[in-house]
């Protein structure tokens, strides 16, 4: 009777170990972050500085995920939660340019635009955390953005010198959340990454001090 061979597939135990570690990553960074996310801006411990993460623009109006982040940011600063408000993202061209749509939106909104912060280039999560801390010079923060990504960020500013509390910004349904979710099991093992290595962002210009003067401009 012939021995019936079997084929070990190498490909196959590398991935099985490869979504293992993704697994094991995110349920570290969870673990260690869960407690200080609130949804409540009543909850959340009082500090100096919000920052809120770009989004996206539909031309010029925040897109459904920024706008929720745009106003649970105003409503800390209304409800006296923190004294100013850093606005990170991307104006890397005059056709996708969030920052100047955020700045707009949170004056219209009733915030003091001495009170507001420019981050030019906040390209990314880690470069925003990384740029609060080294550029902004902020030691403590509440980051503003939907529930997937805050245990990343919470991660990220905790890892680079910046004491982080999260405010889901979630509010009612948005497109894509179920794939930005699954997504983030890889970002958030990129990040791990990106801390063991010491990224260094793409941009570190001149400081711009989160106890100084704003940034601010009209234009």
């Amino acid at each position: 009777m012939k021995k019936i061979k079997k084929y070990k597939n190498p490909f196959m135990y590398i991935s099985l170990i490869g979504i293992m570690l993704v697994l094991g990553i995110n349920f570290y960074v969870k673990s260690k972050t869960e407690d200080a996310i609130f949804s409540i801006v009543e909850d959340i411990p009082k500090t100096n500085v919000a920052i809120i993460f770009g989004a996206g623009i539909n031309n010029d109006k925040p897109s459904k995920y920024l706008k929720d982040r745009l106003d649970a940011g105003i409503s800390l600063y209304k409800q006296r939660k923190v004294d100013k408000i850093l606005l990170s993202g991307d104006n890397g061209n005059d056709a996708h340019d969030e920052l100047t749509v955020m700045k707009l939106y949170c004056y219209e909104h009733g915030i003091d635009s001495n009170k507001i912060y420019m981050d030019y280039a906040g390209f990314d999560s880690y470069s925003t955390m990384y740029r609060a801390k080294h550029i902004f010079n902020v030691d403590t923060a509440i980051l503003v953005t939907q529930k997937y990504h805050l245990n990343r960020c919470i991660y990220l500013g905790d890892k680079l010198g910046v004491k982080s509390y999260g405010l889901s910004a979630n509010n009612g349904d948005y497109k894509g959340y179920k794939y930005y979710a699954l997504r983030e099991y890889l970002s958030v093992f990129k990040a791990v990454l990106d801390v063991m290595r010491d990224r260094k962002p793409r941009f570190l210009e001149e400081e711009v001090n989160i106890n100084g003067p704003s940034n601010y401009t009209k234009e």
